[in-house]
């Protein structure tokens, strides 16, 4: 059954990256964001389509909140996947692969952290983000899939999902991102960055 079928899916591969050596880069990679924040910086985070939702999931889980026991202050996050006003007005003028690059250049700052989600690692408009953020001081990360495409070599660290199968990688994101979260929750809390209120 197709239902059962797509959760042994998810589950095994979930199980295979916590088997191997793939969550090592992200104790740095939540550092970075760690670092960026305490010194003035924020998150900025793009994506498409279900990786869109992933970028205004994931912004929203730092301004607001996380997890239901923790009130926090407020931790800087933007998802660059702006409202329909501005993505169809920058696909009009301008194209619709320089909506990131464009959103990033007009709210980025030297300092911040870029967040690229692409389950093919070869989305025009997430990559011209990375070369822009390469310009502007910007770290720049990628939650991949795939091989990693061409965002492999734009982006100063990746996480890479192992698969082929875009709802697959989809779900690994959004688990890994939620644990990062966690990781720069913590972060900032035991730095007294941030308070329980």
């Amino acid at each position: 059954m197709v239902f059962q079928r797509s959760l042994e899916d998810s589950a095994n591969l979930k199980q295979k990256i916590a088997d191997s050596s793939d969550l090592s880069v992200l104790p740095k990679i939540g550092q970075i964001i760690i670092d960026s924040i305490i010194n003035g910086g924020k998150l900025l985070i793009c994506g498409n389509g279900g990786s869109a939702a992933d970028a205004q999931h994931l912004a929203a889980e730092l301004l607001v909140r996380l997890r239901p026991t923790y009130n926090r202050d407020s931790i800087p996050a933007i998802s660059l996947c702006q409202d329909i006003s501005t993505i169809t007005a920058c696909g009009n003028d301008f194209g619709y692969e320089y909506l990131f690059e464009r959103n990033l250049r007009g709210l980025g700052r030297k300092g911040d952290v870029l967040l690229g989600i692409t389950t093919s690692g070869n989305s025009e408009n997430v990559n011209l983000a990375f070369k822009a953020a390469k310009d502007m001081g910007i770290v720049s990360i990628g939650f991949l899939g795939s091989e990693g495409g061409a965002a492999l070599s734009l982006c100063d660290e990746s996480f890479l999902v192992p698969s082929n199968e875009t709802g697959r990688i989809q779900e690994v994101h959004i688990t890994i991102g939620h644990a990062l979260m966690e990781f720069i929750e913590d972060g900032l809390l035991a730095k007294e960055h941030i308070r329980l209120i």
